[in-house]
């Protein structure tokens, strides 16, 4: 007999619970904020609606169910099953936080402060909790399923890194970074504040960011299109490095590919600096679409 699916809950500790971590008491908190201009009570109002949303999507789960709660520290600690329904309550951050350490289960998106966060990835209300529960495991469960793509950054030495948003590669202090990038055909020697590449779920953040300032014409690829964006970031000209080759867009099947100039490059995915590739001098690090999707349900 095969077992009950699990559910579980992934979420984050909330401002006003670090707050009160760090200073102790609610008393000392109320201080250090007041002192930088904050009152609490929005803090304590934040932290409330979390933890009714947590509340809810915990009793949602049938009975019959298997659970387990994971926070967001500890997602690369907890090893996920291939039969978890994973439930995300927070924000879409949190979303992308967990997508690296899955394969194929299907994602819940919790808001719990609809109206304050965008809804891109957490799209649905506690209060639904009980039939998205119930949706994730029917029979009509691939319709419902919008499959994301994912970004891979992979080095020469196999270290490998998924992000669903983008993945950053250049100095970890956002300093000037030397390498040679190759795009197809074109390749160029660069010194740049990095490179971004970047997934159509990430063309709302940091990627946009960078389109929008650079009043590019690239059509950004949709979320579930199998195609990434790539930004060179303030690129600058000298008489070995050169700035002709500064934005892209790669199909399925193409590969960014950056050799390592400088004693010490990084590769994060998610703006998590915490969990890079460490690359040095000579490395070569290419970054792709994935084969791996983030299966969120509609």
């Amino acid at each position: 007999m095969s077992l009950a699916p699990r559910a579980v809950l992934v979420h984050r500790r909330t401002e006003y619970q670090e707050l009160i971590d760090r200073h102790g008491t609610r008393g000392q908190a109320e201080f250090f904020l007041s002192s930088r201009g904050r009152e609490i009570g929005p803090v304590e109002q934040r932290h409330r609606s979390a933890e009714s949303a947590l509340a809810l999507a915990a009793a949602a789960v049938p009975p019959d169910w298997r659970r387990a709660r994971v926070e967001r520290a500890d997602l690369s600690r907890f090893l996920f099953a291939p039969d978890d329904v994973v439930v995300v309550v927070g924000q879409d951050g949190l979303v992308a936080n967990v997508a690296k350490y899955l394969d194929g289960q299907p994602v819940v998106g919790i808001d719990t402060e609809p109206g304050r966060n965008p809804g891109v990835l957490v799209r649905h209300r506690a209060e639904d909790a009980a039939g998205l529960l119930r949706a994730s495991v029917g029979s009509g469960v691939d319709r419902r399923l919008d499959p994301r793509t994912m970004v891979e950054a992979v080095a020469d030495d196999g270290q490998r890194l998924l992000a669903l948003n983008e993945v950053y590669l250049g100095q970890p202090g956002h300093q000037t970074a030397r390498y040679r990038l190759e795009a197809g055909s074109a390749a160029e020697s660069q010194a740049s504040s990095g490179v971004l590449v970047g997934t159509g779920t990430g063309a709302t953040g940091w990627c946009r960011s960078a389109w929008l300032e650079r009043g590019s014409a690239l059509r950004l690829p949709a979320p579930t299109v199998a195609g990434l964006a790539w930004f060179v970031r303030e690129a600058w000209p000298s008489p070995t490095t050169g700035t002709a080759v500064v934005q892209g867009l790669l199909a399925e099947d193409q590969r960014l590919s950056l050799t390592v100039e400088s004693d010490r490059l990084v590769a994060f995915g998610d703006g998590v600096e915490t969990d890079a590739l460490e690359l040095t001098w000579g490395q070569v690090v290419r970054v792709g679409v994935a084969e791996a999707r983030l299966q969120l349900l509609g």
